[in-house]
């Protein structure tokens, strides 16, 4: 009998082509993300960033890193999250009501802008933390797999999705089901690609705010890796300016 396999080795292309889809294709959102964050750290106010999930990582990856901007803010809620109970986080995360109990503790501000994940948009919490970051005045940045949002029924009470009630929805072409091989035995898709085309989405944004700066002759405002020489100095001075507004900080 002949054994069928995961096309493993497919993988790396598959990856590799999704990300160069969405450099083609989102790459008039990402600018226009940047420059709507740019705009709102120039004007003293933050990048704030919100996920549940598996999703959060781009939290995580935007946030007190080397090379990351020092304006941003990470709204993480373990709750929302894996590691303290991975059911209840999924949930949790179609919980009407839990979005701006969440976001009312994060300290949004008019002006400031805010970046939200999810790889369907179809739940309750990322719809309505875009609706409230909204009502408070913050532009949102929605990412998001319009395909896979798309194709699935929302779960919101009114029917609304992430990318219908974002300012910006920038596409990570992640595929319904959010993976890119499949197991021939049944066809259930597995090898992750939501986290690879969001995280790759971040750090451009990240790269162009940095150009933003320095097209106005300005030095970006970014950490240093604490382990090179210089790193903890540099960035004990940059977080002072910020440490009243961002929690995680302190």
């Amino acid at each position: 009998m002949t054994i069928k396999y995961v096309d493993d080795g497919a993988y790396i292309t598959k990856i590799c082509d999704m990300l160069h889809v969405v450099e083609h294709d989102e790459i008039t959102a990402i600018e226009e993300a940047a420059l709507m964050a740019f705009k709102s750290i120039q004007n003293g106010g933050l990048l704030h960033v919100f996920s549940t999930g598996h999703s959060h990582m781009i939290v995580e990856e935007m946030f007190y890193r080397a090379g990351g901007l020092i304006a941003v803010n990470p709204i993480l809620d373990n709750s929302l999250m894996l590691h303290e109970g991975a059911v209840t986080s999924t949930e949790n995360e179609r919980l009407h009501g839990k979005a701006e109990e969440v976001l009312s503790k994060a300290n949004l501000q008019k002006g400031d802008t805010i970046i939200i994940s999810s790889n369907t948009g179809i739940n309750a919490v990322p719809v309505e933390a875009a609706l409230y970051a909204k009502s408070k005045g913050v532009a949102v940045i929605g990412v998001t797999s319009v395909e896979a949002s798309r194709g699935l029924k929302s779960r919101h009470n009114d029917g609304k999705k992430l990318y219908e009630v974002s300012d910006i929805v920038i596409d990570n072409h992640a595929p319904i089901g959010d993976g890119l091989v499949c197991v021939p035995i049944n066809g259930q898709i597995t090898g992750g690609a939501s986290t690879f085309s969001s995280l790759f989405i971040a750090q451009r944004i990240v790269l162009k705010i940095e150009n933003l700066y320095l097209a106005n002759g300005l030095t970006p405002p970014i950490f240093m890796s604490a382990n090179i020489p210089g790193g903890d100095e540099h960035n004990a001075s940059a977080v002072i300016k910020y440490q009243d507004r961002i929690k995680a900080l302190r």
